[in-house]
Parts: C-alpha cells; sequence; structure tokens
C-alpha cells in the first residue's frame, strides 16, 4: 500500500497483519481523489478521516496538501499503524489521532467547536453505518460551508442519499465499491 500522489507520492504505508482492517484498495483511493480533485483544492483543508484504519485516506490528503487531519480509530492494531505511517512520513505534526469511537467522536469534536472542508469516511461494509454517521456530522455541524464528505460502501448496500442541507453530487461504483460524494449546502441553502 503506497500514497498515490503529492508530497509523500510513493511512499509505503504498513498496516497491521489480519483481516480486521480493511485498507482502501489504491484504486478506490484513486478514483475518489480524482473526483475530490477536480472539485477542490486540498490547500490547507480541514480534514476528518473516520473509520480511519491505517490512515491511507487523510494521509492521502496531507500529501496533496490538506492543512490539518483529525482521524478516528477505535482499533488498537489499526491506530499502532496509523501512527507508524504519520511518523515515517514526517506527517504527526499536522495531525490528531484520537482513539475512539466514530459517533462519540463527532460529539467531542463538536463540543470543541471544530469544523471540517472534507470528511473522509470508509466505514466497515455492510453495517449501516453511513447514513448515520451523515446525520450525526450534520445534527453536530461539523461541516462548514461547502464542505465535502466522500464515503465508501460495498456495493451491496445502498448508499446514503441526500440529506437536509447535504446533498448526494456523486456516486460511482467500482467492482465491488461504491464512492458516494456529498456537499453541505451554504448556510442559507441548508435552512
Amino acid at each position: 500500500m503506497r500514497v498515490i500522489a503529492g508530497d509523500a507520492r510513493g511512499r509505503r504505508l504498513s498496516a497491521p497483519r489480519g483481516l480486521a482492517t480493511r485498507p482502501t484498495l489504491a484504486r478506490v483511493r484513486e478514483s475518489m481523489f480524482s473526483r475530490l480533485s477536480v472539485r477542490l483544492d486540498f490547500d490547507g483543508l480541514r480534514v476528518l478521516d473516520l473509520f480511519a484504519g491505517t490512515g491511507a485516506l487523510g494521509i492521502e490528503s496531507l500529501s496533496r496538501g490538506a492543512g490539518h487531519v483529525t482521524f478516528v480509530e477505535s482499533a488498537r492494531p489499526a491506530l499502532n499503524a496509523l501512527r507508524r505511517n504519520l511518523e515515517a512520513l514526517r506527517l504527526a505534526g499536522r495531525a490528531r489521532v484520537m482513539k475512539e469511537d466514530v459517533m462519540r467522536a463527532i460529539e467531542i469534536l463538536a463540543g470543541e467547536g471544530r469544523r471540517f472542508d472534507l470528511v473522509l469516511l470508509d466505514p466497515p461494509y455492510r453495517k449501516g453505518w453511513g447514513d448515520r454517521v451523515l446525520i450525526r456530522l450534520m445534527e453536530f455541524d461539523l461541516l462548514s460551508d461547502g464542505a465535502w464528505v466522500a464515503t465508501e460502501v460495498s456495493r451491496l448496500e445502498a448508499a446514503p442519499a441526500s440529506l437536509i442541507g447535504l446533498e448526494r453530487v456523486s456516486l460511482a461504483t467500482l467492482g465491488d465499491h461504491q464512492i458516494a460524494l456529498y456537499r453541505r449546502q451554504s448556510g442559507e441553502a441548508a435552512q
């Protein structure tokens, strides 16, 4: 597993052994980021990587110029790999790693007044996390105006639909995976 583009292009990422962590495939990451890069400039973005695993999605954002990424992961083996990856790539200074359940992390971040320009979401497949997390992001107002959310889900499950204030603008199927992109409407349109 390697970083696809940007300053860390071609650098290896470590992952824990076993099947407990499902790193995003390179072709899926490449498709997700090519769809995002035609829609937004990564320079200085505040990014939230939920179900971060090894950090591949958030690290890709940092490599492409994101200003800061908050990684949320609860599994210790994945967290260890994530921290090793950030240190090896010298990106730890632009990152925050939270060992938390995703729903609890959203509450904590909202309590701190955080807002994000991009949220990357790669939840466990076929567990129904997508809808719940998108609703929670909107309820706790973690998205800046015009923010983007990119999520990967199994082809065997329905990608979350648009919500009030959060429009699904793209849905693509790549083999067994779907990539859905959402855009937060401006404050006036979301009300």
